[in-house]
């Protein structure tokens, strides 16, 4: 999937339904747009708290992607993936979206890199697409 030479960041959250997702798939829109030599993957710690997600991804996440300019109809159409050691083993750089929420589920599952991974601080709730874009936005601008 990645090209040889690609860098790859793993965004991990909860469910990997609306916040990881949105960021992975933004981010790789931003990283072509720069021709920067990242892609992104995302991963939820914990898919069995997302039992009222429905569907591959949440609406709202894929309107705001539109919204932006970004359609990648094959992203927004996987279902949720959970985590394993291999996509920590093969990312260059892991951020996961909530510290207080995911660094205590990686202590539970995955002690190891509980430590190793960085934490933005975006809560899981409507009206912070924004703030994903944000950091989107300047985690490009410091790869570049």
């Amino acid at each position: 999937m990645n090209e040889p030479g690609d860098r790859t960041v793993l965004f991990l959250c909860t469910g990997n339904y609306y916040r990881s997702r949105f960021a992975e798939v933004l981010f790789n829109a931003v990283a072509a747009e720069r021709k920067l030599p990242w892609k992104a993957a995302s991963r939820g710690l914990a898919l069995e708290r997302g039992m009222h997600n429905i569907g591959p991804m949440a609406r709202s996440a894929v309107r705001e992607l539109e919204a932006l300019g970004v359609r990648d109809p094959e992203a927004v159409a996987r279902f949720p993936i959970a985590v394993l050691l291999e996509d920590f083993e093969k990312a260059h750089r892991v951020i996961a979206l909530k510290q207080t929420e995911h660094l205590p589920l990686m202590e539970e599952r995955f002690p190891a890199w509980a430590e190793k991974i960085e934490f933005w601080h975006i809560d899981d709730e409507p009206g912070v697409l924004g703030l994903i874009e944000r950091q989107i936005k300047e985690l490009a601008a410091s790869l570049g």
